[in-house]
């Protein structure tokens, strides 16, 4: 693309990037880390993040990175989804939002638009503004994917629902995959065209910031972290009985219970954590757990994508845990990195989920190779991949789809 370089080169790149974040912190933080990269790689330009998350004022943004709330959304036991708005239906809330991304869209003029994960957005939010930036031609549209999305046949069906592929074939220029086609293909079972396929580039995945750190806590220690901790009671659990259990299990676990796992499990938690005497020590929300990563002798964690491109980042031994409901990306992903020998994982029809079975698990991390003995060549280029694609884009040079 042409059109845009001599507005961009005046005044600087424009990126605005899009999570819908209905649940969890997997969208931001993800969306967070490419802009970060982004600006990074060019100091004129700037990133604006659109995110549905209640927590993203929590969050340190980058130099030239902001955000834009977007009103929250729940979703239901039952699958259905609720405005956290008091007052406001579903249908009223979701309006709202495209409303916001529309005028924010054509206020900020972005030079290109990172979409994460949903083609249409949430409820088809986000179709307005595709149609508006597709027509007006001044803005690269680049739907970004995760290494692993769903089972291929639950994942067509859904896109089918949602008209996802048409979405995708009509409006995106390029497709993102943030992870190799050798570790998993999350479009397989799409009904893709072969022009759409072409578009497809396999970034690697999103190496996280190795730069500066704070102090550790006292070493030696087990992080356990469950992601965002919304469905991490089980494994939390888990681990507090195995301490529990076995008064010499060691080093000491260090737990980060996430910012959505609270209420009374968080507080009966706390007492039990407590009633251990220093071998299991927690903290409720941590923005900067990459310094926690940085000094852990082992993680024991769920297997969202963040956290996993955490463990590879930081070359922890990891025994992931990864919840089968409602999807089984997290299974997927697990499975397949302990296949290439990057992370063990518990299996919960596999290995049980006991506390004997934990045990093991977190002796085992002493002598469990790191993630580098079996990264295959590639593995942790995503950023850099990301911000060569959207330098050539800004300045309209051609590029290759990765293989």
């Amino acid at each position: 693309m042409t059109a845009n370089a001599p507005s961009s080169a005046l005044r600087g790149a424009r990126v605005m990037l899009y999570s819908h974040d209905t649940f969890g912190l997997g969208h931001l933080r993800r969306s967070r880390a490419l802009a970060g990269a982004i600006t990074h790689a060019d100091p004129t330009a700037s990133a604006l993040i659109l995110t549905g998350s209640p927590v993203a004022g929590r969050f340190a943004f980058p130099s030239r990175v902001d955000h834009v709330r977007l009103p929250g959304v729940i979703k239901r036991s039952d699958g259905s989804y609720a405005s956290r708005t008091m007052g406001m239906s579903i249908e009223e809330t979701t309006s709202l939002r495209a409303g916001l991304i529309r005028s924010t869209a054509l206020q900020y003029a972005p030079d290109v638009l990172i979409v994460d994960k949903e083609p249409t957005g949430f409820r088809g939010e986000l179709l307005p503004t595709l149609d508006e930036l597709k027509s007006n031609g001044n803005t690269q549209l680049i739907l970004g994917l995760r290494d692993v999305l769903d089972e291929p046949d639950v994942l067509a069906t859904e896109w089918a629902r949602k008209d996802a592929v048409a979405a995708t074939e009509q409006f995106y220029d390029e497709i993102w995959v943030y992870g190799i086609r050798s570790v998993y293909d999350p479009t397989a079972g799409l009904p893709l065209s072969q022009e759409a396929q072409a578009r497809m580039h396999w970034t690697g995945y999103l190496r996280r910031d190795l730069g500066e750190l704070g102090a550790p806590p006292e070493q030696p220690y087990v992080l356990i972290t469950p992601g965002g901790g919304g469905d991490g009671a089980m494994m939390v659990d888990l681990v507090l009985t195995a301490y529990e259990r076995d008064p010499d299990l060691a080093p000491r676990a260090m737990l980060v219970y996430g910012p959505f796992l609270s209420g009374d499990t968080r507080t009966e938690f706390e007492t039990r954590v407590a009633a251990l005497d220093g071998r299991v020590t927690a903290v409720g929300f941590e923005s900067e757990i990459e310094t926690l990563f940085a000094g852990a002798q082992g993680v024991v964690c769920m297997g969202g994508y963040n956290t996993f491109c955490e463990v590879l980042s930081f070359d922890k031994p990891a025994v992931i845990v990864p919840r089968t409901t409602p999807r089984l990306e997290q299974w997927i992903r697990a499975s397949r990195a302990e296949e290439l020998g990057l992370t063990a994982m518990l299996d919960e029809r596999r290995d049980g989920w006991t506390p004997e079975a934990m045990i093991r698990a977190i002796r085992a991390l002493a002598d469990q190779p790191p993630p580098s003995a079996a990264i295959p060549d590639g593995l942790l280029d995503g950023l850099d991949y990301v911000t060569d694609r959207v330098d050539a884009l800004l300045h309209g040079t051609n590029g290759k789809a990765a293989e």
